[in-house]
């Protein structure tokens, strides 16, 4: 039996994307290949934001292909790319999810004051419909 390995590196491409913008750009790819099946602002699905990307990063989809080729031959440098471009997205994500905590008890807040002021306000209208009912018109 032979067993097949592939040791191969690749030449290093003139245009290489250096490896602190390939986090960056894989980051960005990974969080527009998954808004690709959430509805947009225009409740819009299956948009394809690869280019958007692209244009971004000012570079071209064979740029990214060639740079890509070079580091999946170097498997050390693009482990850390993928490790990092991760610790980017969990940052993003506790980044975010602080907003929304911070939103929703804006929101709880507003409620609660409206609450608040409409329980006034109904109170005032059964005080006065309760002094209402307790003048008898005379005849």
């Amino acid at each position: 039996m032979i067993s097949c390995t592939s040791n191969t590196i690749f030449e290093k491409p003139k245009d290489l994307i250096p490896k602190d913008t390939m986090s960056l750009l894989i980051q960005e790819m990974m969080i527009a290949s998954s808004a690709k099946h959430v509805k947009n602002k225009n409740l819009e699905k299956k948009i394809e934001y690869m280019s958007l990307v692209y244009d971004q990063f000012k570079i071209d989809s064979t740029r990214f292909q060639k740079s890509n080729l070079y580091y999946m031959s170097k498997i050390d440098l693009y482990q850390e790319i993928f490790k990092d471009a991760k610790v980017l997205l969990e940052k993003q994500k506790v980044f975010f999810e602080e907003i929304s905590k911070r939103l929703d008890s804006i929101k709880k807040d507003s409620l609660d004051i409206i609450r608040a002021k409409n329980k006034k306000k109904i109170e005032k209208l059964e005080e006065s419909k309760k002094r209402v009912l307790k003048i008898k018109p005379t005849i």
